[in-house]
């Protein structure tokens, strides 16, 4: 059987180990356009010159070769021969396949700003070349403006800090981290980012890049008709799936590659895995994904049993986060607990006994127990006691016999 997979990060990287712990004589190529295997959650590092790309590789060193896997580094896909079942890559090579896996990830997305696209000093931040092009330009600009408030602007920024220049972020929201956080939650990472240093522009957004006679960055004009001065801008506004190379008359697409509970494409023998399926850039998912594919491609029936993961789990400047689930009621029929506590928030979201929601900032505790209830909808109507102190011991039960039972 020949299995080809696109792309070696978290989905492609774990398809390829699950097919071959599966099939040991499988004929496995994996094609990347990337000559390092590194983890994109850790990019930040680079730009603080914290960590090295060895450092964030999140594999054995010697992967290619115990997995038995052939991987063509440095090659992009140039399109697909659905009909031959044949991948053409940029160097002309066709590889031929039974099985295919399509995780080709996304790329960074610049909003239609003027003189964005065209001015030089701009960067966004999705592979190890975008790092390390930051950290060197960092050291000859005074002034970087960040234009996205998530959590990859969020890293870029803590990167940054290291290089100690004048750091502006800007967000069209009215918080930053708008998508993970809740208001409060949100407004104590803003206060330690402005504690060290960093200007944070709220509810506005760029409306021109303004460039000198060489084309560089000069400043940025908002839609207040303010102008900040910058020599760099780092957008980290959203991403776009890496499809350039599919015909979306082929294979469905709607904001990524469309795939069913196995990972499926439309196409018969296509899978897809990860960011280029459009269903949220959060790690855990794709390597969700990524194993489900693989059991699926070795021919063993596996279904992804839930998209549940940590919105996130965060930690900036020493305060820890983690965003479960819901960060904000739908309606009024939703009850929100919240409690604060030294430099702890907490907050529950709950409704009809199960809980769909949770922020749980500065002390984590409890969080692993919370990801379980909110992950399984466990009902917690019956246990009378605190929401912020229910543990696992309050699902344990004694029978008549003197057994103990564990239900959730």
């Amino acid at each position: 059987m020949r299995y080809v997979i696109l792309g070696a990060s978290a989905a492609g990287v774990n398809c390829a180990k699950t097919i071959r712990e599966l099939d040991k004589d499988a004929n496995i190529t994996m094609v990347s356009k990337d000559k390092y295997i590194y983890s994109r959650c850790m990019l930040h590092h680079i730009i603080a010159d914290k960590k090295n790309i060895e450092e964030l590789n999140f594999v054995d060193k010697r992967f290619s070769e115990n997995y038995k896997i052939n991987w063509i580094k440095n090659t992009k896909v140039e399109r697909l021969d659905i009909n031959k079942k044949k991948v053409i890559l940029d160097n002309g090579e066709g590889l031929e396949y039974d099985k295919l896996l399509i995780a080709t990830g996304s790329s960074s997305f610049m909003p239609p700003v003027k003189n964005l696209r065209e001015g030089k000093g701009i960067y966004g931040l999705r592979n190890i070349e975008d790092a390390i092009k930051i950290k060197e330009e960092a050291k000859n600009a005074k002034n970087v403006l960040v234009l996205g408030a998530g959590l990859v602007g969020i890293d870029t920024v803590v990167g940054l800090l290291e290089q100690n220049i004048n750091i502006t972020l800007v967000e069209m929201a009215k918080k930053i981290l708008p998508m993970q956080l809740d208001e409060r939650a949100s407004l104590r990472y803003e206060k330690l980012f402005e504690a060290n240093g960093v200007k944070i522009k709220k509810g506005v957004r760029a409306e021109e890049v303004l460039l000198d006679e060489n084309s560089r960055v000069k400043g940025v004009k908002l839609n207040t008709g303010e102008v900040i001065d910058c020599e760099m801008i780092v957008v980290a506004t959203g991403v776009r799936p890496n499809i350039d190379f599919i015909e979306e008359s082929i294979i469905k697409i709607n904001k990524g590659i469309v795939i069913n509970n196995r990972c499926e494409t439309n196409v018969e023998d296509i899978y897809a895995a990860g960011d280029v399926c459009g269903t949220g850039s959060i790690w855990p998912l794709a390597v969700k994904q990524g194993i489900v594919a693989g059991y699926n491609m070795a021919g063993i029936d596996r279904e992804l049993e839930d998209y549940f993961g940590f919105r996130n789990s965060m930690n900036f400047l020493g305060l820890q986060t983690v965003s479960l689930g819901l960060i904000e009621a739908p309606d009024e029929s939703y009850n929100v607990d919240i409690e604060e506590y030294r430099d702890a928030y907490k907050k529950i979201i709950h409704k009809d006994g199960i809980i769909y929601g949770a922020i749980i900032q500065g002390d984590i505790s409890y969080c692993g127990v919370f990801t379980y209830l909110i992950k399984n909808k466990v009902k917690i109507s019956h246990i009378n006691k605190n929401i912020f102190e229910i543990n696992y011991s309050d699902f344990f039960y004694i029978n008549e016999n003197g057994e103990y039972r564990y239900i959730v």
